[in-house]
């Protein structure tokens, strides 16, 4: 096993730069000055291009091939862990370091450039840095899929959900564009025949809504020692290993926005805070990617979060934090607004009913654009006629369309589409889960999240990437990742159909 130790050792190292990275990225979108944007893409270049040299140095390549050798002497955690470790090798050992500093650089700056751009609404200040981000981010999946005998998306694809494909993602969304029109028309229905959710009266104060967001978070199970609340203009969850950061964005007119992110944040925190200690700083100790990653996150705030139970117990809580008494304050107001359905503009906002279009959209987008068939200067067009045609909207500027989210600015092409196959795995795993331990639901209304915590553990975090994403689904709900169970529960909670 000595090779397959040295490689332990190496990846170890890259596991401990990468953690340096998730600190220096969180400081970028939470607390740094804006003057420093450059030193701060050039420090996160480097650290990049460290941890491609560690893992592209030629020593590496030898070591997993004596590793594989050896395999036969592995334990099942080992022989996981190499297989992790040789499709990691592959990913960095097809793009050279040149290109990979070039792109963390310009993924930078893109994104900093974003910010400004999107307060502006002023697509124009953005579009020379995002073309180049997107030049860049199509050189490699250019590079990784030569390597892989795979289309560049599928490439870029596969470095975000391991074994995914177009192949496997078109026929779920084709179900998804064939139901959801019908499914949100009825839904819109029946909501309109039914007594309109009663406004919540503010303001809001921000501390107010922090310090209920903390409780929310440890009673779903945050380890407040291993972690952080935080503010950024767009809300995500990233920090290093034991030190988990996530963040939210406050408005004193609504508290429900902040809350509802610190829910879905703490979500992704608990899978990476359930991850198998013994593991740390190896491929196979890492979350599963991150279509599972999505389903944490939706499993807490979509399927658990918005419930008729746990409205029964946040809507107390709200009262008591705001001071709120009366009708709008009950747990049946407060679920009313919860699942109301109602096409909206901006994607983070959107109901679970009307979400996935807005993940067809940029799923069509983003393919179009890496595929060179979508120029840059095109894409609020592209976009404004596509969320037109999906929810029958008509956008009315830039910061409500194209400019709304960081994905493209900061490089991440290939991400969108599993937010939506997250929503599928959540429905799935909150189903078997709640067949597993028929409790849960009734344990929501008391705000007591540790049996389904504990599934979850078991099941999903501490499992880590052991297995394959659709093998870690099968064994945990009897089926592969699919569509149904999605759809039933839309159907359930929203048309009341059994």
């Amino acid at each position: 096993m000595q090779a397959y130790q040295t490689l332990a050792g190496r990846f170890a190292r890259l596991g401990a730069l990468g953690d340096a990275a998730g600190i220096l990225s969180w400081d970028r979108e939470t607390l740094m000055p804006d003057g420093a944007a450059d030193m701060r893409a050039e420090q996160l270049a480097q650290l990049a291009v460290i941890g491609h040299e560690i893992l592209t140095a030629p020593e590496t390549g030898d070591l997993i091939g004596r590793a594989l050798d050896e395999a036969a002497t592995l334990g099942e955690w080992e022989r996981a862990n190499l297989r992790e470790m040789r499709r990691t090798y592959l990913h960095a050992a097809a793009v050279p370091a040149d290109l990979v500093a070039a792109s963390s650089r310009a993924a930078s700056q893109s994104g900093m450039i974003w910010r400004e751009a999107r307060a502006r609404s002023d697509f124009a200040m953005l579009a020379p840095a995002l073309a180049e981000t997107l030049r860049l981010g199509r050189e490699v999946g250019a590079a990784k899929g030569a390597a892989f005998g795979l289309d560049p998306y599928d490439a870029l694809l596969d470095g975000y959900d391991p074994g995914m494909r177009r192949a496997a993602i078109d026929p779920l969304f084709e179900t998804l564009r064939a139901e959801l029109p019908g499914l949100v028309a009825a839904v819109r229905e029946r909501q309109a025949a039914e007594p309109a959710p009663l406004p919540l009266p503010g303001p809001f104060p921000v501390a107010a809504q922090k310090a209920l967001g903390e409780r929310l978070m440890r009673a779903v199970g945050f380890d407040v020692t291993r972690g952080r609340l935080d503010v950024s203009l767009h809300p995500f969850c990233g920090g290093a290993t034991d030190d988990v950061r996530i963040t939210t964005r406050y408005d004193e007119a609504d508290a429900s926005g902040a809350l509802m992110g610190v829910l879905h944040e703490t979500g992704h925190a608990l899978y990476e805070q359930g991850l198998p200690p013994a593991w740390r700083h190896q491929p196979v100790g890492a979350a599963r990617g991150m279509t599972l990653h999505e389903s944490q996150s939706l499993l807490v705030e979509m399927q658990a979060c918005r419930s008729a139970e746990f409205c029964a117990y946040l809507a107390p809580a709200l009262g008591e934090t705001f001071g709120g008494a009366g009708p709008a304050w009950t747990p049946e107001n407060l679920h009313r607004r919860y699942t109301r359905v109602e096409p909206g503009f901006i994607r983070v906002d959107a109901d679970e009913v009307t979400y996935p279009a807005h993940i067809l959209l940029r799923y069509t987008l983003e393919r179009a654009m890496v595929a060179g068939d979508l120029a840059v200067a095109d894409l609020p067009g592209a976009f404004n006629d596509g969320l037109r045609d999906l929810l029958g909207l008509t956008v009315p500027d830039d910061r409500r369309g194209c400019l709304q989210d960081i994905h493209w600015p900061g490089g991440s092409f290939g991400y969108f589409p599993t937010y939506t196959l997250g929503a599928m795995a959540a429905a799935q795993l909150f189903r078997a889960a709640c067949a597993a331990v028929p409790s849960i639901p009734n344990d929501l209304a008391s705000g007591d999240f540790a049996a389904l915590r504990g599934w979850l553990r078991t099941n999903v975090h501490a499992r880590a990437s052991l297995l394959e994403t659709d093998e870690l689904l099968r064994e945990a709900t009897g089926k592969p990742l699919g569509a149904d169970n999605f759809l039933r529960h839309l159907r359930a909670r929203y048309l009341g159909a059994s």
